[in-house]
C-alpha cells in the first residue's frame, strides 16, 4: 500500500496486512460507485469475515492502488477482484475526500481515498470473502435509509454522503 505524509505526499510502500492496525498510517485508497443503466446504485454489505466493519452496507466497492497503478487500472482491478465484473465510464466524484475512523476492534481507517463513479457493463458474481450481498437502491433511498440507520453503513460511506456524494443522482 502506498503511504502518504498529511500533505497527501507518497512517503513510501507497506504490506496492507502490516497497515490497518491501532495506528495506521496514512495511505492511499478509492471508493468507487457503480451505477446500472436504470440510474440504481449497487450498495454491497462487507464479508462477514472482514478485518474492519464486518457486515455493514457500503459502497460499491473500495480499495487500495499499487504503488505504481492508476486509481482507473486500480478500480478495474478491483470491480474484477471483489465483485467479478468488468466497468467503464470512470468518473471523480469526490476527489478529495479524506477520512479517519476506528472501527469498534479499536482498527483505525486512515485514508486519502478519492471517490469515484462507474458503470457497470457485466454480471456480478461478487467474491464471499469480500461481499456478504448486495442490492441495487435508489440514491435517495439510501440517504434517508443512511439518516435514519447510520449504525448500519460503514462511516466512510456516511461521510461521503454528507460531503454531497449522492447529490447528482
Amino acid at each position: 500500500m502506498v503511504l502518504l505524509d498529511d500533505a497527501g505526499t507518497r512517503i513510501g510502500t507497506a504490506a496492507k496486512a502490516s497497515i490497518h492496525t491501532e495506528a495506521t498510517p496514512l495511505h492511499l485508497a478509492f471508493s468507487c460507485y457503480l451505477f446500472n443503466d436504470a440510474g440504481q446504485l449497487l450498495m454491497t454489505r462487507r464479508a462477514l469475515s472482514k478485518k474492519t466493519w464486518p457486515g455493514v452496507w457500503t459502497n460499491s466497492f473500495c480499495g487500495h492502488p499499487g504503488e505504481e497503478e492508476s486509481f482507473e487500472d486500480a478500480m478495474i482491478r478491483r470491480a474484477e477482484q471483489e465483485l467479478g465484473t468488468t466497468i467503464i465510464s470512470i468518473q471523480p466524484l469526490l476527489p478529495n475526500f479524506r477520512y479517519r475512523a476506528v472501527d469498534a476492534s479499536g482498527i483505525v481507517e486512515n485514508e486519502i481515498c478519492p471517490v469515484f463513479t462507474a458503470r457497470i457493463t457485466g454480471d456480478l458474481a461478487p467474491h464471499a470473502d469480500e461481499v456478504a450481498e448486495y442490492a441495487w437502491v435508489d440514491p435517495a433511498a439510501l440517504r434517508s435509509s443512511a439518516l435514519g440507520t447510520p449504525f448500519a453503513f460503514s462511516p466512510w460511506l456516511l461521510e461521503q454522503i454528507a460531503q454531497g456524494s449522492l447529490d447528482t443522482h
